[in-house]
């Protein structure tokens, strides 16, 4: 018996209510969406996605601004290559799709900064084609109460046969069941105390009725600690340049962060990723 129906019943009436769910929301803002979600929380995502889609309502609107400019509007979200990506995906569209959203998931593999579990997102949730569609709340419902498993362990291809093997063969119907079970891995079968008393498929989940076993298998990578990383380094040098309409001299970059070592290789990193740009001694973002 396939755990879709519960979940989705479930759904209706206590899924959130999110700017990208709306009805009306554009395949670009659901892009937009999937790109700043990707290591950022909803919480934080929602005023930045509202601010971005008022000054570039189109591809082409991003397409036409400066990549620095979408480095700067990225502000605190993190991992700002992924503006850079975002950037390159809104040029590429324009130039190659005549400034609209492809809605195949082959095309939207081909952009960049687009991988497999984004491209099925915008597929599904934009243009409600029927694809499986898996991130780690997925990945984590189904370790449970498919599988019997306290944990999800590493990605793998097999994700997707096992999200596939629990879609219900109407395209509606699919596509509600992706949110749905993505849903309940964020609010109710989270990572850290599951609310199993309260979960729509408690009577069904392999892993309760095996009395909630250990996880045995090979854990997914967790990510490094922040403070003091060569990624907090990295954030400091972003802000300095954000917050100046001129370039930044190397003495005040060297006033961010006091080890000299951590902070050159940050700054080399910044500069071979092309989020920072050399002009005579001096740095800035990318025009």
């Amino acid at each position: 018996m396939s755990i879709a129906p519960a979940v989705s019943d479930w759904f209706v009436d206590n899924g959130r209510d999110l700017p990208w769910r709306r009805p009306g929301f554009s395949a670009w803002g659901t892009l937009v969406s999937e790109f700043m979600l990707q290591q950022t929380p909803v919480v934080r995502v929602i005023p930045r996605l509202e601010e971005w889609l008022e000054r570039w309502p189109t591809p082409a609107d991003l397409a036409a601004a400066p990549s620095g400019d979408a480095v700067r509007a990225w502000a605190s979200l993190g991992y700002p290559r992924r503006a850079l990506n975002l950037h390159a995906a809104a040029v590429a569209i324009t130039e190659r799709h005549g400034g609209v959203v492809p809605e195949d998931v082959p095309s939207l593999l081909a952009l960049p900064g687009v991988g497999d579990y984004t491209a099925r997102a915008v597929a599904v949730f934009a243009f409600g084609h029927r694809h499986p569609v898996v991130d780690i709340n997925i990945r984590r419902v189904i370790a449970r109460a498919v599988l019997g498993q306290g944990e999800a362990g590493p990605a793998a291809k097999r994700d997707l046969v096992d999200m596939e093997a629990v879609l219900p063969e109407s395209v509606a119907e699919a596509r509600l069941a992706n949110i749905s079970i993505m849903e309940l891995g964020a609010l109710v079968c989270t990572a850290r105390s599951p609310k199993c008393d309260s979960c729509p498929i408690a009577a069904q989940c392999a892993w309760r009725a095996a009395g909630y076993p250990a996880y045995e298998g090979k854990r997914a990578a967790t990510q490094k600690k922040f403070e003091g990383s060569d990624r907090q380094v990295r954030g400091l040098i972003m802000a300095e340049l954000r917050a100046s309409d001129i370039p930044v001299t190397a003495t005040e970059v060297r006033a961010v962060w006091a080890i000299d070592e951590q902070r050159e290789r940050a700054l080399a990193g910044l500069l071979a990723d092309g989020l920072v740009v050399a002009v005579d001694g001096a740095y800035e973002l990318p025009r």
